[in-house]
């Protein structure tokens, strides 16, 4: 309505005390009506964030961990689609057809693994006769196979030693017994191997090992399984060690952290603890770092006087790291799609949907680079990847004038340009990774454990822990039987020379042991 008032028409009254009060009114109204719409503009703005806020915390709460886009709903208008949702209607139907008409070619199953044992269990026809009553003659026969299964199979090895009696020095004589990893114990190195293995890969706390194990005819008190558990991480320790000496000699690592709850003594309460994980880009190798905090220090403890290229998020604590001038900072492209994603999903933005096509080509020249060695990578890429990288970098900077500090996507471009050094490091270096993904893939199991064991007991279980699941994982990693690896090197460990360790490593150790991981 201000606006509206002729301006002219109120000059043309002179200085009329009426018209400058007027003229003063008017005036304080518009400046009232722009506060009012600066207010409005903030409030607006303030919901949309505080609704993707709400939105995606109930994404992650309740929504699907997924971050495949799903455009169908926006390329086609509601008479397309259910003219689409017709025609794949009738697909069902001649598909369903087309199953149960005759001569239909259908999915064969697959054969049961080779080197599994066979019981045979053989049927004849007694009779040799034919409901005729003619002979028969046998001109085949007809296999079929089952698969079955017992629960955990214990048995004992009982060593037996002969004496013997010298008469002429009065001594009794007997054969050494073979050196044990728990000398005078009850387990063999294969039940360690299986304890171990099922508290930290397959998560079974030792309540429910006992449980299941005295279903099988014995009673091993949690008190003795949890006594072995560590006893095991001790002695493991110095190959351990000798597979994070091995980690530091590579080029390109990946970190990343994750907490877990540690019980504080005394208090019957728990306090965040958290595990540093550590992984090569180039040999299956992962060095699981156990600490009481988040705290930068403990990174630069672990990578000392490393020098090379280190791929990390946006954490705070490896800063320092970075300053020290012999370590490169490596961004992660997957921490930048997901936040675009978030706001695609849940703020429903265009921008961040073309931002995420434009990353989509980025990973798309990714897959067809797999094969090619490192300096093959770094050639293909300043041909191939540098050119988008520079596109949409001039692309965010225009995109981001465009939007209000508070909004989603700003805030998706603002972590992506505030990185983009880091993220483009992986363009110049053939040996670099596009992403961080696998450490956070390492970390999964350390994730699904800790929905089962809840907490870590003390400071030392939890270094011990970070002993045997990086033991765990990197044999894992290089696609061997992580419980045939256990139970060998827990055998030969008492008598094996330490200037030998590194033949006990898995990725060396699987040089001379058969895969047994299907892959």
């Amino acid at each position: 309505m201000v606006s509206a008032i002729d301006d002219d028409k109120l000059q043309s009254l002179g200085d009329d005390p009426a018209a400058q009060y007027a003229r003063t009114v008017i005036a304080q109204f518009g400046a009232q009506i722009a506060h009012q719409r600066a207010e409005l503009k903030f409030q607006s703005t303030k919901i949309a964030a505080l609704s993707f806020e709400l939105a995606r915390l109930k994404q992650w709460r309740f929504g699907q961990s997924s971050e495949s886009l799903d455009t169908q709903g926006q390329l086609f208008d509601a008479k397309t689609q259910a003219l689409l949702q017709a025609e794949e209607q009738a697909e069902d139907r001649a598909a369903d057809e087309e199953r149960t008409a005759p001569g239909k070619r259908r999915p064969k199953r697959q054969p049961l693994p080779s080197q599994l044992p066979r019981i045979e269990h053989r049927y004849e026809i007694d009779s040799g006769l034919c409901p005729q009553g003619h002979a028969l003659r046998r001109i085949g026969e007809e296999i079929s196979e089952q698969l079955d299964c017992e629960p955990t199979r214990f048995f004992v090895h009982r060593h037996i030693r002969g004496k013997y009696a010298c008469a002429c020095c009065q001594t009794v004589l007997a054969a050494p017994l073979p050196a044990q990893l728990i000398d005078k114990g009850i387990p063999a190195p294969g039940l360690l191997a299986q304890v171990v293995l099922a508290k930290h890969d397959d998560h079974l706390p030792l309540y429910r090992q006992e449980e299941i194990y005295r279903r099988s005819g014995v009673h091993l008190p949690r008190s003795s399984l949890a006594q072995w558990v560590g006893l095991c991480g001790v002695r493991l320790e110095p190959l351990a060690q000798a597979l994070k000496d091995h980690l530091l000699e590579q080029p390109v690592l990946h970190a990343d952290e994750t907490p877990v709850a540690e019980l504080a003594p005394g208090t019957g309460k728990t306090h965040r603890a958290y595990v540093w994980v550590y992984r090569s880009a180039a040999t299956p190798a992962v060095v699981f770092d156990y600490c009481a905090s988040r705290a930068g220090a403990h990174a630069r403890d672990f990578l000392q006087d490393w020098s090379g290229t280190l791929l990390t998020d946006d954490f705070s604590g490896y800063k320092a790291l970075y300053a020290q001038g012999s370590i490169v900072e490596a961004g992660c492209w997957a921490h930048v799609r997901r936040k675009f994603f978030e706001a695609h999903k849940l703020a429903g933005s265009a921008i961040a949907q073309e931002a995420l096509e434009r990353i989509k080509a980025l990973y798309a020249i990714e897959q067809t680079l797999r094969e090619h060695p490192p300096d093959g990578r770094t050639a293909l890429r300043q041909r191939q990847s540098q050119p988008l990288l520079e596109a949409l970098h001039a692309w965010l900077i225009g995109q981001r004038s465009l939007l209000a500090k508070a909004d989603a996507t700003a805030r998706a471009i603002d972590y992506a340009l505030g990185r983009w050094s880091a993220l483009c490091v992986f363009a110049t270096d053939g040996r670099v990774p596009i992403d961080n993904n696998a450490v956070e893939n390492a970390i999964r199991p350390l994730a699904l454990g800790r929905k089962n064991w809840l907490f870590v007991g003390s400071p030392q279980a939890g270094r011990r822990a970070a002993v045997l699941m990086t033991l765990i994982e990197s044999a894992k990693l290089c696609e061997v039987d992580p419980w045939a690896y256990l139970k060998d090197v827990l055998t030969k460990l008492p008598t094996w020379p330490n200037s030998r360790l590194g033949e006990l490593l898995p990725h060396n150790w699987a040089n001379t042991n058969p895969p047994a991981l299907s892959t």
